[in-house]
C-alpha cells in the first residue's frame, strides 16, 4: 500500500527548503525550522524530539497562511509564475514537520506524538480550509483555469492549473458563506474522528494480543515463533506465558500452524472483535459518525453520496463501474472458495474430525492440502526466504537486472528506530537516484500492515531527488536468530518496492505529480507488477538460498512454488471482495441511510449478502470497526487493488510476451509509465506503455475465474 500523511492536500504542499527561523522555546533548536542539511535534504531523526512537533507545526501553519495571502491579494494579474508556482513552493515548514510527523505515527509513534496529533488534526483541518475555502485564492485560479490554453504552459503546465481548479471546486470553493461554515465544521470533526478511529486500532491490537498459560499449547508453531512469544510475554511482565501479537488483517499467521483447534478460534474470534466489543477502544460510533458527516458533505458538494464524489477522480470515475467490477468477479470467486472448503472439510474427515469446517481452520487445513496435493508445505520455504537476503539478492537484484540500479547501505545517516536501514540508490551510470528506507519490523510502536511513503519527492522545480521508505510488519527473532519469511511477506517485500520504484523514477516538473501523486485505483498497479519478479525464476533462484546450509532451494521445490500460485485463490479473492463491497456498501449510502452504530454487524453481514459474496467460513479481510484503509486515504477505494491487478495482469503478460527480465522492457516501463507520475492520465500513461487499452482476461486467468 502507499500512503500520503501530509494532512495539508498535495495542491498547497511544497517541497521548497525555507529561511532561518526563531526559536521554538524547547530545549533544543527545533530542526524543523530549517531545511534539512544533510544528503538530498533526508531528515534529522537523530534531532527531532517529541517537544518540537506542536511549535513547527504552529509557526508551519501560520507563515503558510501569510504566504497564501500574499498570493492571494496579489494586485497583480494573476499568472501562472505568481498563483499557480507560488503555490507549489509555499508551505515548506508545514510540509516539513508534517511528512516527518506523519510517516512516525504509522512507523514509530508514542503517547505524547498521540497527543500532538489529537490535538493538530481539528487545527490542520481548519488551515486547509483557510486556503481551500479562500475566495480571492480561488477567484486567481479560476482566471488562469479559463484562460489556460492561451499562457504557452505545455501540457503539463495545463494540466497542474486545471487540477489547482478540480481540487479548489471539490473542496467547496462554489459554495456560498452559510454552506462553507458548515464544510469547515464538517471536515473538523471528520479530522478528530478519523485520528481517535486510527489510534483506537492501534490500541486495540496491542490490548487483545493473546496470552497462552502453556508452551504446550503452542503446538506447531516453530521454535522460533514460539521464542518470540516468549519474549513478548516477558516483555509485559509475564514471565512463563507467552503472547501472541495480532496483525492488522481478520486473519492471523499462526492460525496455518496452530495444532490447538480451541487456541485457534480464540485468537480468530479475538481478531475479527476487534473495535465492536464494547469498552474504550470500540470504533463502531466513530465509523459512523465518519459515515454521516461524510454523506453529508457529499450532499452540500452536489454528490449522490460519498463514493460517488471519491470516485469521480479516479480512472473508475463512477460507483456503477466500481459495483460491476466487483459483483462480475464475485459469483465465480465464491463458488472456487467452496470448492476449496470442500476439500478442506474432506481433509478433515478423513483425519478422524467430525466437526464441520469453520473460519478458523482453513489456514490450518489449506496446509494440510497443500501437503497432500504438492507434497510441501509452506513451513519448508521459510529456511530459504532469510529477510536481508530477500531484499538483497531478490528484490534489489531484479531492480539491477530490470533498471540497472545498484545499492549501498549507508551508516552515517540518522534513523528513528534502530532497526531502521538506509540505502543510496545508483543509476547504472553511477550517479544517485534516491535514498531508500527499510524498516521491515513489527513493534507496538507501529501500525499494521505494510506500506510505502516519501520523504522527499522529486520535482524538477524543486531541483530534489527522492528519499522513501519501505514499511512491514515482520516478526523479529529473539536475538541472534535469522528473519524467515513467510512466502507471502517475502511477495509483500517485493509489491512495497514496487511503490518505492514508483517514487525513485519520478521525473516530473510539479510537486504536485511527484511520483505515486496518482489516482488511487492507479497507484497499486506499479506495486502489483514488481509482484511478478518473485517468482520470476532466474530471479528466486538468486534469493531462495537456505540460510544455515546456503544452498539453493532444490528445484523440485522452486517448481511447486509456482505450481501453487493459484493455490487458495478462492480464499484470496473472496476475502477481498468481501471488504471492498463492504466498503462500498457503507459508502454509498446518504445520510438517512448510515446505520446507527448498534446496527452496523447487522449491516455488514448483509451487505455480504446483497453483494453476493457472503460465506462465513471466508469474513472479509477487514471489519469495519478495524478497517484503516477505509478511514484513511481509501474511502471507496480498497477496490482499487483488484481494479489495478487488471492493469498488472496485462503488464505481466506484456513483459512475458517481449523476452521478460530485459533491460530494455525495464527502461521502457520506466520512461511511458514510472517516470511520469501523475503528470498525464493515468491511463493514457498505460495505453503509452502497452500500445493498447487493458484487457481482463490475463486477470480472470491468473485467478481462475474463467
Amino acid at each position: 500500500m502507499r500512503i500520503n500523511h501530509t494532512v495539508i492536500l498535495i495542491v498547497i504542499m511544497s517541497i521548497f527548503g525555507g529561511c532561518t527561523m526563531p526559536s521554538s522555546g524547547s530545549s533544543t533548536p527545533n530542526p524543523f525550522f530549517n531545511e534539512s542539511s544533510l544528503y538530498l535534504k533526508y531528515p534529522p531523526f537523530d534531532k527531532i524530539k517529541n517537544e518540537h512537533y506542536a511549535p513547527a507545526f504552529e509557526l508551519g501553519m501560520k507563515q503558510h497562511i501569510q504566504e497564501i495571502d500574499s498570493i492571494a491579494l496579489d494586485q497583480n494579474m494573476p499568472s501562472f509564475k505568481n498563483t499557480i508556482l507560488s503555490m507549489e513552493k509555499a508551505g515548506s515548514l508545514l510540509d516539513r514537520v508534517s511528512t516527518v510527523f506523519y510517516a512516525l505515527t504509522s512507523a514509530h509513534t508514542n503517547d505524547e506524538m498521540e497527543k500532538v496529533r489529537s490535538e493538530m488534526a481539528p487545527k490542520l483541518s481548519a488551515h486547509s480550509d483557510k486556503i481551500l475555502l479562500n475566495d480571492a485564492l480561488f477567484q486567481r485560479i479560476n482566471t488562469l483555469y479559463d484562460n489556460r490554453m492561451n499562457l504557452d504552459l505545455g501540457n503539463e503546465g495545463v494540466r497542474l492549473v486545471e487540477k489547482y481548479h478540480t481540487s479548489f471546486i471539490r473542496a467547496g470553493a462554489k459554495l456560498n458563506a452559510e454552506q462553507k461554515e458548515r464544510l469547515k465544521s464538517i471536515n473538523s470533526e471528520i479530522a478528530v474522528l478519523q485520528t481517535n478511529f486510527s489510534q483506537n486500532v492501534l490500541k486495540e491490537v496491542n490490548a487483545l494480543a493473546i496470552v497462552v498459560d502453556s508452551k504446550k499449547e503452542l503446538e506447531g508453531l516453530s521454535k522460533s515463533a514460539i521464542e518470540s512469544a516468549s519474549n513478548e510475554a516477558k516483555s509485559r511482565g509475564m514471565e512463563g506465558k507467552y503472547v501472541i501479537a495480532l496483525k492488522n488483517t481478520s486473519g492471523q499467521p499462526s492460525l496455518s500452524s496452530l495444532k490447538n483447534r480451541e487456541l485457534r478460534e480464540r485468537i480468530h474470534t479475538t481478531s475479527l472483535s476487534r473495535g465492536s466489543r464494547g469498552g474504550e477502544f470500540d470504533n463502531r460510533e466513530i465509523l459512523t459518525n465518519v459515515l454521516r458527516l461524510r454523506a453529508e458533505k457529499a450532499k452540500l458538494l452536489g454528490y449522490e453520496n460519498h463514493a460517488a464524489y471519491t470516485l469521480e477522480v479516479q480512472t473508475a470515475q463512477t460507483p456503477q463501474a466500481v459495483n460491476e467490477r466487483l459483483r462480475s468477479l464475485a459469483p465465480k470467486s465464491l463458488a472456487n472458495a467452496k470448492r476449496e472448503a470442500s476439500d478442506l472439510q474432506e481433509m478433515i474427515n478423513a483425519s478422524g474430525e467430525s466437526f464441520s469446517l469453520s473460519s478458523w481452520d482453513w489456514d490450518f487445513y489449506t496446509e494440510k492440502v497443500r501437503a497432500e496435493r504438492y507434497s510441501f508445505d509452506a513451513s519448508q520455504l521459510k529456511p530459504y526466504f532469510e529477510m536481508n537476503n530477500v531484499l538483497q539478492n531478490g528484490v534489489f537484484f531484479a531492480a539491477n537486472q530490470l533498471f540497472g540500479l545498484s545499492f549501498t547501505e549507508r551508516f552515517d545517516l540518522p534513523t528513528y528506530q534502530e532497526d531502521v536501514r538506509v540505502f543510496e540508490v545508483f543509476e547504472e551510470d553511477g550517479s544517485t537516484l534516491a535514498l531508500f528506507l527499510f524498516d521491515g519490523y513489527a513493534r507496538s510502536s507501529k501500525r499494521g500492515g505494510a506500506w510505502m511513503n516519501s520523504y522527499v519527492s522529486q520535482s524538477n522545480l524543486s531541483g530534489n531527488l527522492p528519499v522513501v521508505a519501505n514499511h512491514q510488519n515482520v516478526a523479529k527473532p529473539p536475538k541472534g536468530e535469522p528473519t524467515l519469511m513467510t512466502f507471502d511477506e517475502v511477495i509483500t517485500m517485493f509489491h512495497e518496492f514496487g511503490h518505492a520504484l514508483h517514487g525513485m523514477f519520478s521525473n516530473v516538473n510539479y510537486p504536485y505529480f511527484s511520483g505515486t501523486s496518482v489516482p488511487r485505483d492507479f497507484v497499486e498497479y506499479p506495486s502489483q507488477v514488481n509482484e511478478m519478479w518473485a517468482v520470476w525464476p532466474s530471479i528466486l533462484k538468486n534469493y531462495a538460498i537456505h540460510y544455515e546450509t546456503e544452498e539453493p532451494m532444490p528445484q523440485e521445490l522452486l517448481d511447486k512454488v509456482l505450481e501453487t500460485q493459484k493455490f487458495n485463490q478462492g480464499f484470496a479473492t473472496t476475502e477481498y471482495l468481501a471488504a471492498s463491497i463492504l466498503d462500498q456498501a457503507l459508502h454509498q449510502l446518504n445520510e438517512s441511510e448510515i446505520p446507527t452504530p448498534e446496527e452496523l454487524i447487522a449491516f455488514e453481514k448483509k451487505a455480504l449478502e446483497d453483494g453476493g459474496i457472503a460465506f462465513e467460513a471466508v469474513p472479509p479481510r477487514y471489519r469495519s470497526t478495524y478497517f484503516s484503509h477505509i478511514i484513511g486515504g481509501y474511502s471507496a477505494g480498497y477496490y482499487s487493488y483488484i481494479w489495478s491487478e487488471v492493469l498488472d495482469a496485462d503488464t505481466v503478460d506484456w513483459f512475458k510476451e517481449n523476452g521478460g527480465l530485459r533491460r530494455e522492457n525495464g527502461d521502457h516501463f520506466r520512461l511511458s509509465l514510472l517516470s511520469r507520475g501523475g503528470s498525464r492520465e493515468a491511463l493514457s500513461l498505460f495505453k503509452d506503455f502497452r500500445g493498447r487499452d487493458a484487457e481482463i482476461q490475463p486477470l480472470l486467468d491468473r485467478k481462475g475465474l474463467n
